[in-house]
């Protein structure tokens, strides 16, 4: 199946999106990748969902990305003696370490780390910043604050720390035993939540092991501070607008997820934009004009995904809401301002041998004006890397492990297939030209790029650009 777009689009599962038929809706609207959210799916249920997509994968004969997404740490109020309280603006409110219900006058926090940590002028967001205290005054647990937007406060509203690095292990209990159950289950990425250092991330990639590849979701502002590091140590990295909505102003969201979206480009990491794409579609049919405009600025600035959360998972139109993703991203794709865009950002290659045969695979593409690279590959990087620079032609794909094939479906502008390996010069230029013929990506007369290292079967050694002419031999046998 080909994708006529290079953007991926990543589909949340859930109640509306649970059964093995709207799975399979999903993938034939256009969803390339699932995300399995673990803050709603019940552990036990994750291997049997995981299957539900394999045996879809296997009737498509096409390799589909699952996302795992773990919950992380959810920081949360205590009780109430009359369930909620009203706060008024400019009254003193207290969180302390008392786990007697709370009233009018303060509240139990049972995050002692937090109380720690917490300092005087600190913001603390509560119930998704509808209600906003700033700390005044610290002591060992208890910190006293001033309420600076009132309103109810009830039973475990969530708990937002927008100035404040809280020292929270990367992950709980219930997120080593949902990533234990991830990785046995055969997931392709692992998402880690409320990433704030780049430890958070290495922890789970040491777990992870290589089993799956590991994306870093920012969605807290003290993870701005050390961004670089954070994109260096991830596999992939998402833009978690939703959350950085609430713990920073909400009119610096958008530059702050072009800051990130670029800087993953840079280093050639895929980057996914995601939260309230196309949120009116939970209800409606159609998406506002602005939701439109949203997803389709995403696609301008090069994101290799964009994805859809309650839309498909608990909307009641996820069918409409994957095509109508996909239109967007096919028109603008097709905008030729899109490309001077892409061209505008690309970066130099770094000093290394795959970067140097990616480089002149695109300078070839340009030259040529040529639709296709076939790339060999076992791990995926050179397919990264080719992906890097956003070149004006698909990029195809071909490698002996399935897991890589799977994990390239979150990479912009790649076709997967799963083949086995080639067995010398003349095999892999002969059935990278036929593949492309098959797949639709060329046809008779037409000539394509072919990258691969040889000798064959080592990770790495990408060393080789062919260009292979498309002969009647290769549309007989595609």
């Amino acid at each position: 199946m080909k994708r006529s777009r290079r953007t991926k689009i990543v589909a949340t599962l859930g109640p509306a999106s649970d059964t093995p038929e709207m799975i399979a809706k999903l993938f034939q609207a256009g969803a390339d990748v699932f995300r399995i959210n673990m803050s709603h799916l019940d552990r036990a249920k994750l291997p049997e969902r995981i299957e539900v997509i394999r045996t879809i994968e296997r009737e498509a004969k096409r390799p589909i990305g699952i996302l795992v997404d773990l919950q992380g740490p959810k920081l949360r109020l205590g009780t109430f003696v009359d369930t909620a309280a009203e706060l008024e603006n400019g009254q003193t409110f207290v969180l302390d370490s008392d786990p007697t219900p709370g009233d009018v006058h303060r509240c139990y926090l049972p995050h002692p780390e937090i109380l720690s940590a917490l300092e005087p002028t600190h913001a603390i967001l509560i119930d998704d910043g509808k209600l906003r205290l700033i700390v005044t005054e610290v002591s060992e647990g208890r910190a006293v604050t001033r309420v600076e937007v009132g309103g109810r406060i009830s039973n475990r509203k969530g708990v937002s720390l927008p100035h404040t690095v809280v020292p929270l292990p990367a992950m709980t209990e219930k997120d080593r035993a949902d990533l234990d159950a991830g990785l046995a289950a055969g997931a392709d990425w692992i998402a880690v939540s409320f990433v704030q250092r780049p430890e958070d991330v290495a922890e789970v990639k040491k777990v992870a092991a290589g089993r799956a590849l590991v994306m870093a979701k920012i969605e807290k502002p003290q993870a701005l501070t050390r961004l670089d590091e954070i994109i260096e140590i991830s596999d992939g990295i998402m833009v978690a607008r939703g959350d950085l909505g609430v713990e920073m102003p909400l009119e610096q969201v958008p530059g702050v997820q072009k800051r990130i979206t670029r800087g993953a480009r840079r280093l050639g990491k895929p980057v996914v934009v995601a939260t309230q794409m196309l949120e009116s579609m939970i209800t409606a049919p159609v998406p506002t004009r602005a939701e439109v405009s949203d997803v389709a600025t995403a696609v301008y600035e090069g994101a290799d995904a964009v994805m859809l959360s309650a839309e498909s998972a608990a909307g009641a139109f996820p069918v409409e809401a994957i095509t109508t993703m996909s239109r967007i991203a096919e028109q603008v794709e097709r905008d030729a301002l899109y490309w001077s865009i892409l061209m505008a950002q690309r970066t130099g290659p770094e000093p290394t041998a795959s970067d140097a045969i990616a480089a002149a695979a695109h300078q070839i593409v340009d030259a040529l004006g040529l639709r296709a690279i076939m790339a060999w590959t076992h791990s995926g990087s050179t397919v990264q890397r080719l992906a890097r620079a956003r070149p004006n032609a698909s990029v195809i794909a071909l490698t002996p492990k399935r897991e890589t094939a799977r994990r390239l479906t979150m990479v912009w502008g790649t076709h997967p297939i799963v083949t086995k390996d080639a067995s010398d010069i003349d095999d892999m230029a002969f059935r990278a030209a036929k593949f492309a013929v098959r797949e639709r990506f060329a046809e008779l007369g037409d000539r394509v790029i072919v990258v691969a290292g040889v000798p064959f079967g080592i990770p790495g050694a990408t060393n080789m650009v062919r260009i292979a002419f498309v002969t009647r031999e290769h549309a007989d046998r595609a």
